[in-house]
Parts: structure tokens; sequence; C-alpha cells
């Protein structure tokens, strides 16, 4: 039986009505291991790029997807050192938080674990960096043997997704955070039929006055911790 590939041209793409949502279980046992260890993936679903040599805006993919996967080769910010190269042309990505292990529940004598490092991407130059909407979930696979741990491998798998924040618009419609990054330096038009409309109603147009936007955000997530480039 053949294996199924849904990667074309670096972008994954899988039939109507298919989602990929894999644990951070499976990703770390079924697709990160396979993938260091040269087993049979269970589909060619996750292209490969250096997620680094990119913004998170022009990786491969559709940004209205809610997450996107890819394998990453390791590349260290110094020759000799073993810190990852994290700065993009437009940014970089900074940890935060503390890693999280993954464990695999089938086996518990396996001496093979894996980590999620959470980073949020930063546009501009670190330390001074404006903080973004999008986050990277950093996947590696670790040995641990008589209390010693080792990272296995030159690959890692990440997970790019954006936190869900919107703009309501003067006319009740709500548009996505990223598109209005994308198009940030893009002339904005007024609708002066709304402002037209608005004159009925002294608190509307009071109200139209002050604000035309405002910013809505779900993001529940605090961060914590010391950077890590």
């Amino acid at each position: 039986m053949n294996k199924m590939n849904f990667v074309k041209n670096g972008i994954s793409m899988l039939p109507p009505g298919f989602r990929f949502q894999p644990t951070d279980e499976e990703l770390v046992y079924q697709y990160l291991k396979c993938k260091v260890f040269s087993y049979p993936l269970p589909a060619s679903i996750i292209p490969e790029i250096n997620v680094c040599k990119y913004d998170p805006w022009d990786l491969p993919g559709n940004c209205d997807e809610q997450e996107r996967y890819f394998y990453s080769t390791k590349e260290t910010k110094y020759p000799n050192g073993n810190r990852m190269n994290r700065t993009t042309n437009s940014g970089y990505w900074k940890a935060t938080g503390s890693d999280k292990r993954i464990s695999s529940s089938t086996s518990t004598c396996d001496s093979v674990v894996g980590t999620r490092k959470t980073l949020v991407f930063y546009e501009g130059k670190s330390p001074d960096g404006s903080r973004t909407h999008w986050v990277l979930h950093e996947y590696r696979l670790l040995t641990i043997q008589n209390n010693y741990v080792n990272e296995i491998g030159d690959w890692v798998l990440c997970r790019l997704l954006m936190k869900k924040r919107s703009v309501i618009e003067s006319d009740g419609s709500t548009i996505p955070m990223h598109k209005i990054n994308t198009t940030r330096n893009l002339p904005r038009l007024f609708d002066f039929m709304m402002v037209s409309k608005s004159t009925h109603s002294s608190t509307s147009s009071s109200c139209s006055s002050s604000s035309n936007n405002v910013e809505v955000s779900l993001d529940q997530e605090e961060t914590s911790g010391n950077a890590d480039f």
C-alpha cells in the first residue's frame, strides 16, 4: 500500500472535509520520532522548511488556517554553540514560559521523550521588538538515561498559529487581526455614508466620532519566564 502524500509544492493540502489535528503525543511519537529515526511516517502531510528563514506571515500555507505544521532543521546561532537561531528578516522568536514535557502513554519504559517550547514572534530588533499575535510551538526529542538529558537528531517539529484576535468595524463587521497586520501599510477608506446615516442619532454620532474601531482580544494566555533566543 502506497503511503499517502498530502504535501504539494511545500504546502500541506488535505481533501475537503479533512482536518489535521494531532495531539502533542502524536506529533512527538508518530511524526517527529519517525522523522528523526527515518522510520516510515503515517502520512506525508508535514512539509520541510527552515522556519526562521521566513517571517511567520510568509511561511507556506493559508493564513486563514487555524494551525500549520513544519519540519525544521536545527540552525545554531553561532558555529560552535548550541543556542538556536530564531531571527528572521523582520523580527525574532522569543521563548516564553516553561517547556512542557511530553511522554508516551503507551510505553512506561521508553527513554525517548519530547518537549514543547512556546515562542512568540516580535517585530523589530531584540530586545525592543513589538510583540505580535504569532505563536510557535517547537517540539524536540530527548533521551533520558541515568538522569542525563540529551537532544536527539537535527529536526524539530513546529506548529504555527495565531491567537484569536479581531477588530470590530463601525458597521459591526469583524476583520481577523492577521489581515489587519498584512495591510497595515495600505490607506484605509472612510465610509461617509455611515456618517450621514448616524447623524439621525446624537448618541451614535458622538460615539462614531470618538472611535472608529474597537479592538477585542480573546487571548487569555499570560506569558512569563525569561527570553531564550
